[in-house]
């Protein structure tokens, strides 16, 4: 909201687990006015019961939501790309299968490509080169660090 001046209108792409970060973007995004765009792997969509609210959201409020598998498919026109981390607390033993199952999901300029011109990046960190590269991470269009000291008055 501080970069773009409001929310209503901008598209959000998440690309990456369809973990806890998501949900709360996922229950929020369409009461905000934006579209949101999501890419997962499969085996790790989003919960079905949020995906369902999150699709009546999105018929009331007017906006528009498309979930895939294609990671470029999200990013096309996005404002806003979205990741975090694709190992949580308590699945360090499944890393070597997510890590595998992730493969192409990092978040790159080549991503960026198709997304809106005054694209943006966010990750609520701490971040991983696997999920974003360092090109992308410590790019102008990264607001990571601002996304971090706004937490960092929520907390």
């Amino acid at each position: 909201q501080e970069h773009y001046g409001g929310l209503n209108g901008l598209t959000i792409t998440w690309i990456g687990d369809g973990n806890n970060v998501l949900h709360s973007i996922m229950m929020s995004a369409a009461k905000l006015g934006m579209h949101l765009r999501i890419a997962t792997p499969k085996g790790f969509e989003p919960d079905l019961r949020i995906t369902k609210i999150t699709e009546q959201y999105s018929k009331e409020y007017g906006t528009k939501l498309l979930l895939t598998r294609d990671p470029l498919e999200a990013a096309d026109g996005a404002n806003v790309l979205v990741t975090d981390t694709w190992i949580s607390m308590g699945q360090e033993e499944e890393k070597k299968e997510r890590l595998k199952a992730f493969q192409g999901y990092q978040i790159t300029m080549q991503t960026a490509k198709s997304a809106a011109s005054n694209w943006t990046f966010l990750h609520c960190l701490p971040r991983k080169p696997e999920e974003v590269d360092d090109e992308v991470f410590y790019s102008p269009q990264s607001l990571v660090f601002q996304e971090a000291e706004n937490r960092k008055w929520t907390i």
